[in-house]
């Protein structure tokens, strides 16, 4: 009794005992390699205790840090590199970094550092750092200035992300070393004169997506790069002594609202110029300032003091005018630009493009006049003779000299699509285009150009790869239209064209690896009467019933890919195929799609339920209805010879009996 009584009083006292509250679970070690020790995503207050002494990078970033100071960092001095990003830092200890000679890297992108900078603590001196992140931390006009006066050494800044609205004249004084600035996506409308005079060595600078309109006597003289995109720019004016050459390379400028191009000093290396995306109309004719000649402004000729080695843009590789309101290109816009590479006028209103003169624009490999208003192209046989790839899509082509394209030798790849132009033949006129003996072409593009016929040998002797005429309603072939093609042809598009019977024999054509015909009217393929190449065939969407075998086996060799749906297919007129969709390697791409008719008024059933064994068991129904008819009708006769025998006995007897 007395056992039972103390095992019920022990009971007791474990029933009244509060739960024991469940371990937090621990969060997983840092990964360290070498003197490497990455310790992100991890829900850390600070840098674990136990991590090795003297190493050289310590990553912290993704974690909930808000106090950063010597006990934070667990008194690590030695630090290289320091990864702060995305944590929820608001304080930082006065000096932290003075005992960190060594870190070069620090990186404090989005946290909170507005709270800091609001009480104007400095975070230096930062004297050995060269790489510093401040983005995304809510800072404003004036913060970061208390955080850079003390930073002799640093190269890289970012300040992107931020709220600051105006660049004072003396923000980076303390950190005369940099090289590279990104501002980009603030919302800076003003930058006082002298803003960066500091920076003797700076090479970069990001001002991309703010608010500022205007730039006026920019001169930065060592600067490199300079983005001013997606900003409200309505003038940009660039200033530089008469004797000394800009050294800018790349300038940024698409995404504003400039009305005119840009005023670049005369003496200039600039090798890239973006102004998409602007409201330009023209070219300025003559424009000047501080008694200087600019740029776009050669259109009438230069001073005879103007030697020829002070050209405007020498040095041009890379120029990007889409997307604005040009109506006209002159001419002596190019006369300069000995070493333009990429030429992209694209989605303007240019109704006409010429060059008359020899030796413009030699070294273009890239000229896009796509989405424009052009009815006339000219080009000088001596001029563009390195161009690869012509971008005329999108305009209003259709009276073309015949021989428009036979000049450019190297031109690989030429887009036409939605324009006006037929092909010629033997023909010469002025209202077709001649592809005949273009050398280099391999990419050609004539969809959408209302084509009503393509002669014989239309593409011979151009090697052309990839041929596209698609979406040419009524468009009517010769047999006779690809030929010397025949070793080089491999992609044909001829989808959307109507096309009730292919004349062509494509199985010609040695080299063809995919054709498309889907959305036409065929009813059948031309028979292929040689080994075929072809991997790839779409014929969704036509009217086909069936294949003929010797085209299928002769498909079925070379054949991976096959589009088939949308076809008043029979289940069983073609039983080879049907094999052919349902037992070869053959991958029926939208074979969910596919169906057919297995009885004349029945509704299509998917292809994946049709097996050989019910069509033979319909071919022997039908065997045996139609014996039935048979010998039904037999019978039929029979009886009625019968009858008829019947009748004519009884009228012979009826005329015996008469007669006695």
């Amino acid at each position: 009794m007395s056992r039972l009584l103390l095992l019920l009083f022990f009971c007791g006292l474990t029933e009244s005992r509060p739960p024991t509250p469940q371990a937090t679970p621990l969060a997983p070690p840092c990964a360290v390699v070498q003197m490497e020790v990455s310790c992100s995503d991890r829900a850390l207050h600070s840098a674990p205790s136990d991590l090795p002494r003297g190493i050289r990078s310590l990553d912290l970033s993704r974690n909930q840090l808000q106090n950063l100071s010597q006990e934070t960092l667990a008194f690590h001095t030695d630090l290289h590199l320091l990864n702060l990003h995305n944590n929820r830092i608001h304080f930082i200890q006065p000096g932290l970094f003075s005992d960190m000679p060594r870190l070069k890297v620090l990186d404090l992108s989005r946290n909170r550092l507005s709270a800091l900078a609001v009480h104007t603590a400095p975070l230096g001196p930062l004297g050995a750092v060269e790489s510093l992140d401040l983005s995304g931390n809510g800072l404003y006009t004036g913060m970061s200035d208390v955080f850079l006066h003390d930073s002799p050494q640093l190269v890289n800044l970012s300040l992107s992300g931020n709220s600051i609205t105006k660049i004072s004249g003396d923000a980076f004084r303390g950190a005369a070393s940099l090289r590279k600035v990104d501002l980009h996506n603030n919302v800076v409308m003003e930058i006082e004169a002298g803003a960066f005079d500091s920076l003797l060595h700076l090479s970069d600078l990001d001002l991309s997506k703010n608010s500022i309109n205007c730039i006026t006597n920019f001169d930065l003289r060592s600067l490199r790069t300079l983005n001013l995109s997606q900003n409200s720019l309505e003038v940009f004016q660039s200033s530089s002594p008469s004797d000394q050459v800009s050294e800018l390379l790349s300038l940024d400028l698409s995404q504003n609202k400039l009305p005119l191009l840009p005023l670049i000093p005369r003496k200039n290396r600039l090798e890239r110029l973006d102004v998409s995306r602007n409201h330009i109309q023209s070219v300025n004719v003559t424009a000047s300032y501080s008694g200087q000649m600019f740029f776009f402004c050669t259109c009438l000729a230069p001073p005879p003091s103007v030697s020829k080695h002070h050209t405007c843009f020498h040095h041009l590789r890379f120029l990007d005018m889409s997307f604005n309101n040009f109506q006209s290109l002159p001419e002596c816009l190019f006369h300069t630009m000995l070493s333009l590479e990429v030429l992209n006028v694209s989605n303007n209103c240019i109704s006409s493009f010429s060059l008359s003169r020899d030796l413009l624009l030699p070294e273009v490999h890239t000229l896009d006049l796509s989405e424009n208003a052009l009815q006339t192209f000219q080009v000088h046989p001596g001029s563009l003779q390195s161009l690869q790839e012509l971008h005329l899509s999108g305009n209003s082509l259709a009276v073309l000299d015949p021989r428009s394209f036979q000049s450019l030798q190297n031109l690989r790849l030429l887009h036409l699509q939605r324009n006006h132009v037929q092909v010629c033949g033997g023909e010469s006129s002025s209202s077709c285009a001649a592809f005949q003996s273009l050398p280099s072409l391999e990419f050609l593009d004539l969809s959408e150009n209302h084509l009503l016929r393509l002669p014989p040998r239309a593409f011979q002797n151009t090697p052309l790869q990839r041929l596209d005429l698609s979406a040419n309603p009524g468009l009517v072939l010769h047999r006779d239209t690809f030929s010397g093609l025949e070793d080089s042809l491999v992609h044909l598009f001829l989808k959307e064209n109507n096309i009730t019977e292919l004349h062509s024999d494509l199985s010609a054509l040695t080299s063809l690896k995919s054709v498309d015909l889907s959305t036409n009217q065929l009813t059948t393929l031309p028979p292929w009467s040689r080994p075929s190449s072809l991997e790839s065939l779409n014929l969704q969407n036509n009217n086909l019933v069936t294949l003929e075998q010797g085209t299928v086996l002769a498909l079925e060799r070379s054949l991976k890919t096959l589009y088939v749906g949308a076809n008043p297919l029979s289940c069983c007129s073609n039983l080879a195929f049907l094999q052919l969709l349902q037992r070869s390697a053959v991958v029926v791409a939208d074979l969910e799609a596919v169906t057919c008719l297995y009885l004349e008024d029945s509704p299509p059933v998917s292809i994946e339920k049709v097996t050989q064994e019910m069509c033979e068991d319909l071919h022997n129904g039908s065997v045996n209805v139609v014996l039935a008819v048979m010998a039904a009708l037999v019978l039929a006769v029979a009886l009625a010879l019968l009858v008829k025998c019947c009748q004519a006995r009884r009228r012979r007897r009826r005329t015996r009996s008469y007669r006695a």
